[in-house]
């Protein structure tokens, strides 16, 4: 499914965030947005998903305004994992999961069979069956992520957005989070974009590169032409040594300076 933003202008009330986007997401492939701290990733990220309005422009899923889209005929394309997701108290991981399922239900009714045939298959492919009775407050940060996917993954749509869904995890299970991320795209040709951090794991596991400054869109592209010394100066003001990975598929941020106070020490 094809998502483009045409002259976008989004904003909180009266403070815009970015005055002016275009982009064209490509479909079926993993999309990273990466940039400083409010820069506007996750404004744009919460944009797309119509969860915060467009002030101008628009957000186009395959040709059709999402403007003019009703909120379930939405859920039923693009499921969002936002940052810092609330857990219900005392919710199992099976009941947790189901709600993906809602923009199917009719009012008044429960799971149907093909529903918890449906839970029960993104539980499995997100590897937290084994914990479908557990309560998920009491399960690690990296297992409790794979259970936000496996609620995502039971929407049964073609678009996947996260924020920072790495954050607050370690290296490991950043790692997880990722690879997992990976087979769902590659498996079930998933359109995923997500927001993150970690320059080398953009790197690393995107198709595509989406960097952002000041509400902007700077550069766009495949890691390997658009993670460039230039491009990381103009958007971290970072002086980096790059280097190819070992198969030389991709490009790895292995030293950084920042700019300002590497000058500030030269005086």
């Amino acid at each position: 499914m094809r998502i483009e933003i045409k002259n976008l202008q989004a904003a909180y009330e009266d403070r815009i965030i970015i005055p002016h986007a275009n982009l064209v997401i490509p479909e079926g492939k993993i999309t990273m947005l990466i940039g400083q701290n409010g820069c506007g990733k996750s404004t744009l990220l919460k944009t797309i998903a119509r969860i915060l309005p467009a002030r101008k422009g628009e957000v186009l899923l395959d040709g059709k305004n999402i403007k003019k889209m009703a909120q379930k005929e939405i859920a039923r394309k693009m499921a969002v994992l936002p940052q810092s997701p609330i857990v219900p108290e005392g919710i199992s991981v099976k009941d947790l999961v189901g709600y993906g399922r809602f923009p199917y239900q009719k009012p008044m009714s429960g799971l149907s069979r093909k529903d918890h045939e449906i839970v029960d298959w993104a539980m499995e492919k997100t590897g937290v069956y084994d914990l479908k009775d557990r309560k998920v407050e009491e399960l690690s940060g990296g297992q409790r992520q794979r259970v936000w996917i496996a609620l995502s993954l039971a929407q049964k749509t073609e678009i996947l957005l996260l924020d920072e869904p790495t954050t607050y995890l370690d290296m490991a299970h950043q790692i997880d989070i990722l690879e997992l991320l990976k087979r769902l795209n590659e498996e079930e040709g998933a359109t995923i974009v997500m927001v993150i951090h970690e320059l080398n794991h953009a790197s690393k596991f995107a198709h595509h590169i989406v960097g952002m400054k000041e509400g902007r869109i700077l550069f766009e592209g495949k890691p390997g032409d658009v993670v460039t010394k230039e491009n990381l100066r103009d958007l971290y003001e970072i002086e980096a040594t790059l280097l190819e990975d070992g198969e030389n598929t991709y490009p790895v941020c292995i030293d950084y300076t920042r700019i300002g106070k590497e000058k500030n020490r030269k005086h």
